[in-house]
């Protein structure tokens, strides 16, 4: 199982690489970030689009807010900008949440119907926060290749390169 500490590393880590990763992005046109790539999603806003969305549905199951889990695929936010004011401010809210967590909580069970395939699962909560944060990092690692293709790099995507790890 998973710690408490671990969850706060994995939202500071969240928060890390997201900041970096839409400034990058920020330096593009709103076409070249919704340009269909091939990818998954298609396009890198998509990407990020369906990251937010996994972020939304977890904390919704977590802790009741946001009220309904999003639908999946819809554009959450309808542009760039506030795409990227929103994430941040989702960020901020997993920094929060992850400092509120206990070992109690991880290991209670919750059950969930999944808006992907309509099944019904329960499991511990620490394996969906688990899944939570790598879900986040998995699509990351698609938006950072699609940014690598055009030339763009974000740079070191590692938790030892961390700013809090350089006094180490």
């Amino acid at each position: 199982m998973i710690t408490a500490s671990h969850s706060q590393l994995m939202a500071q880590y969240n928060e890390w690489m997201n900041s970096r990763l839409y400034a990058l992005c920020a330096s593009l046109p709103d076409e070249e970030l919704r340009k269909d790539r091939g990818a998954f999603f298609q396009s890198i806003y998509a990407t990020l689009n369906h990251i937010a969305f996994g972020d939304l549905a977890f904390l919704s199951r977590f802790t009741g807010n946001p009220a309904v889990v999003p639908e999946p695929r819809a554009d959450l936010f309808g542009s760039f900008d506030r795409l990227k004011a929103e994430r941040a401010a989702l960020d901020q809210r997993l920094l929060a949440w992850s400092a509120s967590l206990s070992q109690e909580w991880l290991a209670e069970p919750l059950t969930y119907t999944s808006k992907i395939d309509g099944k019904a699962r329960t499991m511990p909560k620490w394996v969906l926060v688990t899944h939570m944060f790598n879900h986040q990092t998995h699509h990351r690692g698609q938006v950072t290749t699609l940014l690598s293709q055009r030339g763009l790099d974000v740079g070191t995507t590692d938790i030892p390169f961390m700013p809090q790890f350089d006094a180490f």
